[in-house]
């Protein structure tokens, strides 16, 4: 392995994320960033506004982790529990490659909707619109077997199905029209083709147990699992590792790609990975979503606070809309931003970093600790619910405060 590579492969990790962001929020704490300064003075007051969020929804303080199954609850009803109430697997690694199956495809869709769609649920007829929608719709495709090409057998994803996924064969399941645009529809039909691509050509991985699927990735966890014990650190490293190729293409660095990693000017190292910021939101928030599957299968998964918190537009638009984050130039706000610019790289690592101190102030406030408290729980308590109340308060659609331009692939 050449000493680029190598040095590429040090991004891949929850590790790297929270260490560059923990860099960015200094640098911020000096004035030296281009686009952004930190009121840490701000930061009390948003923890008390998470903290009266999370009391609303958990009086009792029972907050499940943060993770893609909160968005299969419509109404208090859990639709997948439903649905695997009358399937018929054989056994509980049959019934985790299912979720896992459902997981993968499920969050790699979920990237920002835009404020225009929704999508009209079958039972209640409501419509439900960004994350919560995109979600209802990738269940209701996997119920009706639109990933499968297995006959009799819908609960399930084929990598040849996925392979020949058509932007049209999306839109149709997500309800697209010109009155119900989706943003990025192209991106989402793209990656889940290369994925498929990606899945069918490892066999190794994904096939050890069964036909080429992404629920093969759960046979993999479970053969490194020592004792039935894993770290979930250990989950997002090969998610990175192994899933990295499917992204579009970004940067690379010793012909290793480096997913959601990108440049930032302040970001100085004495290696090879100089000027580089990984944040890796979608895998965080997959290996979050996988880690109810494992325990589902009677494996214990670790040092769940080894991953970050998520550097999207909720957890960051509470920040800004909070006032610890402040744009130097305010009317940049009104103004859309390329994803990989410095204002949405500053905004998306330094979300990270005060997630991070955020929760250490909670859990003070509430006589906690990060075991009985973690990270994964403030998500859902929490911060991203805050970021999406404070965001309809200030604003009539419930926008982020930062305009995105995305792929669907990312945000």
């Amino acid at each position: 392995m050449n000493s680029e590579a190598a040095a590429a492969i040090s991004l891949l990790s929850a590790e790297a994320v929270r260490t560059r962001a923990q860099r960015m929020l200094a640098l911020a704490l000096n004035d030296k960033l281009s686009e952004f300064r930190v009121d840490l003075s701000k930061l009390d007051a948003t923890a008390e506004r998470v903290i009266a969020i999370t009391r609303n929804a958990y009086p009792a303080l029972d907050i499940p982790f943060h993770s893609r199954w909160r968005h299969f609850v419509v109404d208090g009803v859990d639709r997948f529990a439903e649905i695997a109430k009358a399937a018929a697997w054989k056994d509980e690694a049959s019934r985790a490659r299912a979720a896992f199956d459902l997981a993968i495809v499920s969050v790699f869709l979920d990237a920002g909707a835009g404020a225009q769609w929704n999508y009209t649920d079958k039972v209640t007829g409501k419509r439900i619109g960004r994350s919560e929608g995109l979600a209802l719709a990738s269940l209701d495709m996997f119920a009706r077997g639109a990933f499968s090409a297995t006959t009799g057998d819908p609960l399930r994803v084929d990598a040849v199905a996925l392979s020949r996924l058509s932007a049209a064969h999306l839109a149709d399941g997500f309800q697209v029209g010109a009155d119900n645009p989706l943003v990025g529809l192209e991106g989402r039909a793209a990656l889940l083709r290369a994925l498929g691509a990606l899945v069918e050509g490892n066999r190794a991985v994904f096939a050890r147990n069964d036909s080429p699927r992404p629920g093969g990735l759960f046979d993999r966890l479970a053969s490194l699992a020592k004792d039935r014990v894993i770290a979930a650190p250990s989950i997002l490293s090969e998610l990175l590792h192994l899933l990295g190729p499917i992204w579009p293409s970004r940067l690379s660095l010793g012909g290793v790609p480096l997913g959601d990693c990108w440049r930032h000017a302040a970001m100085t190292t004495s290696d090879a990975t100089s000027g580089l910021v990984p944040l890796h939101k979608l895998s965080q928030w997959l290996a979050y979503s996988l880690i109810e599957p494992l325990q589902g299968a009677a494996f214990t998964v670790t040092n769940i606070d080894g991953l970050t918190g998520l550097a999207e537009y909720r957890n960051g638009g509470l920040f800004v809309d909070a006032g610890v984050l402040v744009l130097r130039e305010p009317q940049r706000a009104s103004q859309q931003h390329d994803v990989g610019s410095p204002l949405v790289v500053e905004w998306r690592a330094l979300t990270v970093a005060l997630l991070d101190r955020l929760a250490e102030i909670i859990r003070g406030q509430l006589h906690m600790n990060a075991v009985e408290l973690p990270l994964a729980k403030i998500l859902e308590g929490g911060t991203w619910a805050a970021g999406r109340a404070i965001a309809r308060e200030l604003r009539p659609d419930g926008a982020p405060p930062i305009l995105v331009a995305s792929d669907g692939t990312v945000f």
